[in-house]
């Protein structure tokens, strides 16, 4: 198969969107005739993308430039897409005119759900995603939400009016023959836009599974905690239910990430009197976020508005049991042979439901042991990166057609 692939961002020496789309491409080079469309590395030391991907034919163009105090904003918003999505559509008209087909384009990345494709009008069918976020803060968790969140994460109200009335938006996705979404409430999500297909591929993946971990040999219960620093992430949840654990003094936490949120979560810890088993380490290297991984014996991650959750993913490699919000991206990885899932009502109710989840696994080192089993193997059946390129692709030939179509020249000129 002759597979076109956009993403405006893609590196092996990189970390979220860009790293991702790379291990798929890298997958996918194994098993189709792959053309990547893409911004060149921002950062020079990361080399050259045919390097890193030699069985691909690699186009890229300049990446734009912003300053780096606004990457958190630039992540979000995205302003580089137009350049991209514009550098598309002159690469189509000119390999158009060339006589090139392809037998199906995919649009990888970006992973949010607010951005229409170049590919809309290119004369072959198209698949988009997969698709993530645009998930509501719930409503009793807002007024704490406010307190940690940056000004524009606010810009998330505006998804469901453009999945109702952006006209660009609307049309290419509904022109999509498919739209792939990391898990099934992406298709809620998009309720106001009539699909032509919809299917869950978590955007996820793992290079290896290592062998089985045994449970850690040890007095206590050591929880652990990773990701940025944001209310969403539920790590007040967890600091709230160890005020709850008081009677089980051997129970521990310890905190990976930094972020704004942080502040709060120590006061509270101070509030509640537990912050003297509570370690909040901020940025750590990834070499320590692996041994936390393999020091600890249960990974509380209540994020109540998780698209996906890639920590998810590690920690279930490192054969430890989950406690997830039943919300969202984790309330699609997690499973009863992974961990347990917990419903997101209230601030408290959270709180009391990771307590009583810690103080289940406390009493009972053989469920432990079954989760993180469970965790392990999920990932060796679903997570290698060979096996969802199998997958992808057959959704692929499912759709794909050789080209015949005569393109709308007012979409891609």
């Amino acid at each position: 198969m002759r597979v076109l692939y956009l993403t405006p961002t893609m590196n092996k020496m990189s970390v979220g969107e860009a790293y991702v789309a790379f291990k798929w491409a890298e997958a996918l080079s194994e098993i189709v005739d792959l053309t990547v469309l893409t911004f060149h590395p921002s950062n020079p030391a990361h080399g050259q993308l045919a390097e890193q991907l030699p069985r691909a034919e690699v186009v890229t163009w300049p990446m734009p430039k912003f300053p780096k105090r606004l990457n958190r904003l630039v992540a979000m918003l995205k302003p580089n897409y137009p350049i991209y999505a514009r550098h598309v559509r002159r690469w189509l008209a000119e390999a158009r005119a060339e006589g090139r087909q392809f037998d199906l384009g995919h649009q990888i990345m970006p992973q949010a759900a607010r951005y229409a494709s170049p590919l809309q009008g290119a004369g072959f069918p198209y698949i988009i995603g997969p698709l993530g976020g645009s998930l509501s803060t719930p409503a009793a968790f807002q007024h704490e939400d406010a307190g940690s969140a940056q000004w524009f994460t606010a810009l998330r109200k505006l998804d469901p009016l453009r999945f109702q009335y952006d006209p660009w938006l609307r049309r290419s996705y509904a022109q999509a023959d498919m739209i792939l979404g990391v898990a099934p409430y992406v298709e809620d999500v998009l309720g106001a836009i009539e699909l032509k297909r919809f299917e869950v591929v978590l955007e996820l993946g793992v290079d290896a599974v290592p062998p089985a971990r045994p449970p850690r040999q040890g007095e206590g219960l050591r929880l652990l905690h990773v990701g940025r620093g944001v209310r969403t992430k539920g790590l007040r949840d967890v600091v709230r239910a160890m005020a709850t654990l008081k009677d089980l003094p051997d129970i521990t936490l310890t905190s990976a990430g930094e972020g704004p949120e942080l502040a709060f979560c120590k006061a509270e810890a101070e509030k509640l009197g537990v912050a003297d088993r509570i370690t909040f380490e901020g940025q750590v290297p990834r070499a320590r976020v692996e041994e936390l991984y393999q020091t600890h014996d249960i990974f509380a991650f209540p994020s109540f508005r998780e698209p996906a959750g890639n920590v998810l993913y590690e920690a279930m490699r490192n054969s430890l049991p989950v406690i997830a919000a039943d919300r969202g991206g984790p309330a699609f990885i997690v499973d009863d042979t992974v961990g347990i899932k917990l419903p997101v009502t209230t601030p408290e109710a959270l709180a009391a439901g990771v307590a009583d989840a810690v103080r289940r696994l406390y009493h009972d080192p053989a469920e432990r042991a079954r989760l993180g089993q469970g965790a392990r193997d999920k990932l060796e059946r679903e997570g290698r990166w060979p096996t969802k390129a199998q997958h992808l692709t057959g959704l692929y030939r499912s759709i794909a057609a050789p080209v015949t179509a005569v393109p709308d020249q007012d979409m891609i000129g």
